[in-house]
């Protein structure tokens, strides 16, 4: 019987549809073969072990049982580091070394959703490396493998404690608990996601005093959904933080690769503004470095890690296409707008927000030692103020999103923007400020950002962006 393998599930980043109607058990079991051919193909050996590691989806136990079915009949055996999030699924690639490693993971996307971040040796394929996964699904369906003398293994491994013992240990020297005036104060919002499994037991352990939201994983996301960029996810983080005088808050999205954080005051702290903090903090121990940005951040995260000593670049969003050119570049630290971190100065170059926020915690507490009455909105001193928008995300169907962006690009005529960057999208930028129009990988929707010197200035811009969408994009319903 043919196996019904439907394209759309082969995003940029990773593999994604909606789990009872696209990632049948049928198709997880093909991946789980596809995958071991494709590590087979590109060392030129057939691999001995890899780790598989979900989240907490209602979906994600018939994925595991499917995929690691796949995977165990070619004779590969399976370290299963059970439910957590994907940033210890990265750890345990350095850690335990395997041959490679695959997340269940829907991230951020709505519940009906589920997916797979894919790895090999320690690098997390995108691109042409997921469609030629794809394309030995395909090879397999219609040609069938050779069955393995030999069934693999599941070992178990306790990834989670592993991981808050590594932390404990590196971070227990660094964050000066015995010379704080007072606890640090954090209010943690897991949004029911894998990061309740981590985050409260690792800050407690450092000393912080800890309020926990929504840390009990479910897989229905019963109080909010886990997307920290989306404002309206983070009111009850706000609300909490305020009324219990925390220092601040955070928030993480269903499989904690991303932070979302608000200051005492319940003002939100953006992805490209966590950027400057963790800037300062490591340019004054290395002036000179490496720091790279997407092309959502705010041209002040930019700004200023060059008036820093720093040496910012630019690139495309998404956090495989982020990590590569960190590597690429050797750089010591990497960020998205949706709260995507990744370190190489004093880690593993992957984007952890739990990792994040005990880099926080550190930064904070230092200077709390010296300043009792130190706040932590005081991070962000001295910066200019500007005038901009989140990201606003425009629904969109898939088979469009790009054809718009090529349409724009023919529209807009040069003279009347100062530089066009297209790296991504198209980023004008004006006199006055910039704006910014892409197509997502990974949801159906165009994404916009702007941000200008002055209010009329955004507007301005705005309109400018609204009327050559409407004229490329007839259908548009644009929320400014």
């Amino acid at each position: 019987m043919s196996v019904s393998i439907k394209e759309t599930i082969f995003r940029e980043y990773d593999i994604r549809g909606v789990a009872d109607h696209e990632l049948t058990d049928d198709v997880v079991e093909l991946l789980g073969r596809a995958y071991i051919s494709y590590i087979e193909e590109r060392r030129g050996e057939k691999p001995e072990k890899v780790v598989v590691g979900r989240d907490v989806r209602l979906s994600s136990e018939r994925l595991w049982k499917a995929l690691t079915g796949g995977i165990a009949s070619c004779g590969v055996n399976i370290i299963d580091i059970g439910i957590c999030p994907t940033p210890l699924e990265y750890f345990a690639l350095h850690r335990l070394k395997p041959d490679g490693g695959i997340m269940i993971t829907g991230s951020h996307n709505p519940p009906e959703y589920n997916g797979f971040k894919i790895s090999v040796g320690r690098e997390t394929i995108h691109g042409p490396e997921i469609q030629r996964i794809k394309q030995l699904m395909y090879n397999i369906e219609r040609e069938g493998t050779k069955p393995s003398e030999k069934r693999g293994t599941i070992e178990k491994f306790d990834i989670i404690q592993n991981y808050i013992d590594y932390h404990v240990r590196t971070f227990s020297a660094t964050i000066p608990s015995d010379r704080l005036p007072r606890k640090v104060k954090i209010v943690v919002d897991s949004g029911n996601g894998t990061a309740g499994l981590v985050a409260p037991e690792l800050l407690r352990r450092l000393g912080c005093e800890v309020i926990e939201l929504y840390c009990t994983p479910d897989g229905n996301f019963p109080n909010h959904h886990p997307d920290p960029t989306i404002e309206a996810n983070l009111k009850d983080l706000i609300e909490k933080v305020r009324s219990s005088g925390a220092d601040f808050g955070v928030a993480y999205d269903g499989d904690a690769d991303r932070i979302g954080v608000v200051d005492e005051t319940g003002r939100i702290v953006w992805g490209d503004e966590l950027m400057i903090i963790f800037s300062r903090e490591i340019l004054e121990r290395k002036p000179g470095s490496v720091i790279v940005g997407e092309v959502k951040c705010s041209q002040i995260m930019y700004d200023e890690i060059e008036r820093l000593g720093g040496k910012p670049v630019m690139w495309k969003t998404g956090h495989s296409l982020i990590k590569a050119k960190m590597k690429e570049l050797g750089a010591e630290l990497a960020g998205e707008m949706s709260g995507h971190i990744f370190f190489r100065d004093r880690y593993l170059g992957f984007d952890d927000a739990i990792y994040a926020s005990v880099r926080l915690v550190e930064i904070f507490a230092r200077r709390l030692s010296k300043e009792p009455e130190f706040r932590f909105s005081s991070l962000l001193s001295g910066l200019p103020e500007t005038f901009s928008t989140p990201e606003i995300r425009v629904d969109c169907t898939e088979e469009e999103k790009f054809q718009i962006i090529d349409r724009l690009k023919e529209e807009i005529k040069r003279e009347e923007v100062k530089k066009i960057i297209d790296i991504d999208g198209l980023r004008m930028v004006f006199d006055d400020g910039w704006a910014l129009v892409r197509a997502s990988n990974t949801q159906p929707v165009i994404v916009v950002r702007f941000e200008a010197l002055s209010e009329e200035s955004l507007k301005k811009i705005q309109q400018f962006v609204a009327e050559k969408l409407r004229t490329v994009w007839k259908e548009a319903r644009l929320p400014f």
